[in-house]
């Protein structure tokens, strides 16, 4: 074999690090890719189940603080809140009478069974436990000692934001928005 036959040949990709360096680079590109598109599509979806993740609460001369809220795509209002202090996500129901929460979630806020209580739902009668919300506030609306059941039949980690707490505001649905006002309590 003359010299020039051993410049021919080329080495083996094995042997070469510029095209194993690349090669790293094209992979490594292509996760980051993917990556970033999987966040956007998860916060996309999100955004689509609960458009209302920040809340902004207008508070006019007259004391009357209002909230707007839009509607999801399956048409129901969900949005970002808390529980004495603990981050959760309501579904505005004015079909329960109460607020309701899974019994897991009410077990990580601190919530303490109280007595038993038969409730009828579209699904038949189920036993739920009354309690207490020290603070419920729903995007600056704030309540204190709101009525609530712990509900161990509940599945997932959303509350139903009942009429214990709604029936404190006026609501007014326009289209695809739900307007909640809270006027101030008479002096």
């Amino acid at each position: 074999m003359n010299n020039n036959d051993q410049h021919d040949a080329q080495e083996p990709d094995s042997v070469n690090p510029h095209r194993r360096l690349g090669m790293t680079m094209t992979i490594a590109m292509w996760v980051v890719i993917m990556g970033l598109l999987i966040m956007f599509f998860q916060s996309w979806e999100e955004k689509q189940h609960n458009p209302n993740q920040d809340l902004s609460l207008n508070l006019g001369a007259d004391g009357i603080h209002e909230l707007t809220l839009q509607r999801n795509r399956f048409g129901h209002y969900v949005a970002n809140g808390s529980i004495n202090n603990t981050p959760v996500v309501f579904l505005l129901d004015t079909g329960a009478s109460d607020v309701s929460l899974p019994a897991e979630l009410a077990q990580e806020i601190g919530l303490k069974h109280g007595r038993p209580m038969i409730y009828q739902t579209a699904n038949g009668s189920i036993t739920v436990y009354a309690t207490r919300l020290n603070k419920v506030d729903l995007g600056g609306i704030v309540l204190r000692q709101v009525r609530a059941s712990i509900n161990p039949n509940m599945q997932g980690n959303k509350v139903l934001l009942g009429m214990s707490f709604l029936k404190h505001l006026e609501f007014t649905q326009r289209g695809d928005m739900l307007i909640l006002k809270q006027y101030p309590l008479p002096s």
